[in-house]
């Protein structure tokens, strides 16, 4: 008798500790996932965000009678960066999600006014910001772009980077054409 109610107390407590076991492993594998929808893409959303204001400032804020300036002839002149620009945010976008490139012309060599390349830059960067709403779960999963396997962030932080070389370089021709560039313009 005193064995059979060992027994079965030993099995109460052996299916206790399997229930319990099984919940904290149903917490875990939530919190895990809770953790993976808020913080891989996340963290690099408030930077796409910052440098897709300051692209459009930039190109708003550019008279159109300096669209066409360059501050060398070698380089593009402001109107085919803002184009290029463009053209790279629907390659990087539409490379990030898998999707084909919804872009419709070549910005940097068929729109030269400044309303049809800021409404084109306006458009990429709005298609972009679809990118940035992805799930983290879909963010690494692995992608091909330019020839390099890596995951759907490392594409949307590729994006990143570039925007910010270019607007490098849109700060460099506003300065030289005296104004001061949207990143500069806080405070005053």
């Amino acid at each position: 008798m005193k064995l059979r109610l060992a027994t079965i107390l030993l099995m109460a407590s052996a299916t206790a500790l399997s229930a319990q076991q099984e919940e904290r492993h149903k917490a875990d594998a939530t919190e895990h996932q809770m953790m993976m929808d808020h913080g891989l893409v996340k963290s690099v959303t408030p930077l796409y965000t910052s440098i897709r204001g300051f692209l459009i400032k930039s190109a708003e804020q550019m008279p159109e009678s300096d669209y066409g300036f360059k501050p060398t002839p070698e380089v593009r002149s402001f109107g085919e960066l803002i184009g290029h620009v463009a053209n790279a945010s629907y390659l990087f976008c539409s490379g990030a999600m898998s999707e084909k490139s919804p872009a419709k012309v070549d910005y940097e060599k068929t729109v030269t006014a400044k309303a049809g390349l800021v409404e084109g830059l306006k458009a990429a960067l709005a298609y972009c910001d679809k990118a940035y709403e992805m799930s983290d779960m879909k963010s690494v999963e692995k992608v091909t772009f330019f020839g390099t396997e890596n995951t759907r962030l490392w594409v949307l932080n590729f994006n990143v980077a570039h925007d910010f070389e270019h607007y490098g370089n849109i700060v460099t021709y506003m300065r030289l054409k005296g104004m001061v560039p949207p990143s500069s313009q806080r405070g005053q």
